[in-house]
């Protein structure tokens, strides 16, 4: 489904919920983040729904213009052109943001990074002229990664060494939806689905007709993986090439692992559900970027993460517990 498309269809769903036989589940979904952000509620009235819909979009859309590399003038390319400075007073938001991404990165060994935009911006760079970086200017840019180099003291946030740049691409929708979902608590609302492009999920209580939400998770290698029945976690789908490119001969995916400065080129996907956003986000680009053993060695010491990785081979992998987290089970016939 296009941009435009699911926006037309959330309006269109918003405008039958406004009559008056609306029944008790409410949706609507406007464009966030480079994609679609869309809001499922269960409600008593349809004023409760709607205001609570408005406060959530206005608040992704703060948060997006904070936290954005597509805006020379947001929060975070402010602090990026500080890099190696003093301390920056930045918006409690972004403090917070960073915070939670370095305590991910310190779990995930650094296969999770959030100053990895020097390679972001290297390796774009490279899909769009068609040429492989040069070998000094990838060394640089490596050597201007490194999560450590974040420091943040309350609303101040430094970038310790030149040349640095925060990107939140990939974890800051995760990490959104659970500040929407604390939104919807204070408007009393318990039982809801966001979802972000179908990529970023968070399920709160249940559905008026079924114990739990029932999502469609995409499939990096084409269709869908399964039926994913969720209830009070998050889940998010990472892949490995996303918008990939040859480039002088060479496949090159949009994940890149942070340690080597390399683009990921085997098209890989990951499922992870957690207790929330921001770690399902984490560790789905950790599934991709560490040896799976590693992953799961780890992931098997948290009572509230599990994972699924679909493997280029086509044989998959799942933790332990994952299938009966979320009841997962074969997507259903095609027409």
């Amino acid at each position: 489904m296009t941009l435009r498309a699911a926006i037309a269809l959330a309006a269109s769903a918003w405008l039958a919920m406004a009559s008056p036989a609306a029944a008790a589940t409410f949706r609507d979904g406007r464009a966030s983040m480079g994609t679609v952000l869309e809001i499922v509620v269960v409600a008593e009235h349809a004023d409760a729904a709607r205001a609570a819909f408005e406060a959530c979009f206005a608040r992704a859309d703060a948060l997006e213009a904070q936290f954005t590399t597509w805006q020379p003038d947001s929060a975070l390319m402010r602090l990026n052109a500080r890099a190696g400075g003093e301390e920056v007073d930045v918006p409690d938001a972004l403090a917070r943001v960073l915070a939670d991404a370095v305590r991910l990165a310190e779990q995930t060994d650094g296969a999770f990074d959030p100053t990895v935009g020097p390679l972001v911006r290297l390796w774009r760079t490279a899909r769009e002229t068609g040429r492989l970086p040069d070998p000094a200017r990838l060394a640089a840019a490596r050597a201007a990664v490194g999560y450590r180099g974040i420091e943040v003291d309350g609303d101040e946030v430094r970038l310790a060494r030149a040349g640095m740049a925060a990107d939140l691409g990939g974890f800051a929708k995760g990490w959104t939806l659970d500040r929407l979902g604390e939104l919807l608590s204070d408007h009393g609302i318990e039982r809801a689905l966001l979802s972000y492009g179908q990529s970023s999920l968070l399920a709160l209580g249940a559905p008026e007709d079924a114990p739990a939400w029932q999502v469609l998770v995409r499939d990096p290698r084409g269709g869908f993986a399964g039926v994913a029945s969720l209830r009070d976690v998050s889940l998010s789908v990472s892949e490995s090439l996303g918008e990939s490119a040859v480039v002088e001969g060479r496949r090159i995916g949009h994940l890149i692992d942070p340690r080597s400065g390399e683009p990921l080129d085997q098209r890989t996907g990951a499922v992870i559900v957690a207790a929330d956003g921001a770690t399902a986000e984490a560790w789905s680009k950790a599934l991709l970027v560490l040896p799976a053993e590693q992953v799961f060695d780890r992931i098997a010491q948290h009572d509230a993460l599990e994972a699924l990785l679909l493997d280029p081979s086509g044989v998959d992998r799942a933790s332990v517990g994952f299938h009966a987290a979320v009841s997962f089970a074969p997507p259903p016939p095609g027409p």
